[in-house]
């Protein structure tokens, strides 16, 4: 922990946003050694997930004691009203760091929420080189990387899942615009078939699954021909689904 001459020395107290790699393998495959050093560094974390981050951490150095760190959750859970007090170490002097569950934090995730206390009280915020699984999956698509908008879950019940697929063939089609989003794994292979039956077969989807991992892929083709496609392999692993056109 900093003490007083601590912070003199080196400054102001700094937000960290860590990403989180999205596979099991080694962290040092994905994240840069800067990274891992702060990891082993900070003793004050807000994580989406208790579990999951300290497995993360161990995973990025054995060595670390996890006993002497300090957990906060900040979840969809998490009251509006509690949030800014979560940066109270920060208040005292202590660097922190914020982790998603997966991936990169405040991307598509409630760490936003405390970034945006940080800043409105001035704190230094760094965010860290890592990885999302939305400019991945983009960015092997193929698809207009200019303009693209990442629209999270797909409404669950009609009318509202339907008139959200005709605004992205909307944009799609009067904007140029990538539209991303994803979907509960179990469900992968059943709205792989639901945008093939609904939408133009010439609509180009693009799947990226367990991006990062050794058993990584990204493939693009016309929803017609996803409909001949054995989906079964996208079963209940996590993905990522772009449209295009």
């Amino acid at each position: 922990m900093k003490n007083s001459s601590d912070i003199a020395a080196t400054g102001r107290p700094k937000l960290y946003l860590m990403p989180v790699t999205l596979c099991d393998g080694a962290p040092s495959d994905v994240l840069p050694a800067q990274n891992i050093d702060i990891a082993r560094r900070v003793k004050w974390f807000v994580v989406e997930n208790l579990r999951t981050a300290r497995r993360f951490l161990k995973r990025c150095d054995r060595e670390i004691d996890i006993d002497s760190l300090t957990f906060a959750e900040l979840n969809e859970h998490t009251p509006a009203a509690e949030i800014s007090k979560l940066l109270d170490p920060m208040r005292q002097g202590h660097d922190m760091a914020v982790m998603s569950e997966a991936g990169c934090p405040a991307i598509a995730d409630p760490g936003a929420d405390l970034v945006a206390v940080a800043q409105r009280e001035g704190f230094d915020v760094v965010p860290l080189v890592g990885p999302s699984s939305i400019l991945l999956g983009l960015m092997g698509s193929g698809f207009n990387g200019q303009s693209f908008c990442f629209n999270g879950y797909l409404p669950i019940e009609e009318p509202r899942r339907g008139a959200k697929l005709r605004e992205m063939m909307n944009r799609i089609n009067r904007e140029r615009q990538t539209q991303i989003f994803i979907e509960t794994p179990y469900r992968n292979t059943k709205l792989i078939a639901e945008l093939a039956s609904r939408l133009p077969g010439d609509t180009l989807l693009a799947v990226g699954c367990n991006l990062t991992s050794p058993t990584q892929s990204i493939v693009t083709r016309p929803l017609r021909q996803w409909a001949a496609t054995d989906t079964t392999p996208y079963n209940k692993v996590p993905c990522i689904f772009l449209l295009f056109n």
